[in-house]
């Protein structure tokens, strides 16, 4: 089965986004506190990484097994 390459070569985990390290960690952190606000907008230019660090947030938000506040990517929903 064919997979377009924007889902094989997209950012899996927080660690792959690249260039957003202060967003990665202020997520982490709302994360590990459990304190994730409401809603988050997430702008700026293409291609910075927006859709793909709002992918990860919502997996790790719902992922069965989260692993120190990242998605595990192997559970049902992280796979879906």
């Amino acid at each position: 089965m064919t997979q377009a390459l924007y889902r094989r070569w997209r950012s899996q985990d927080f660690d792959e986004v690249v260039g957003q390290e202060h967003v990665t960690q202020t997520l982490r952190n709302a994360l590990r506190d459990g304190r994730v606000a409401h809603a988050y907008l997430f702008s700026g230019p293409r291609g910075t990484g927006k859709t793909s660090t709002a992918r990860i947030l919502a997996k790790a938000l719902n992922c069965s097994a989260p692993e120190a506040q990242r998605p595990c990517n192997q559970c049902p929903t992280c796979v879906a």
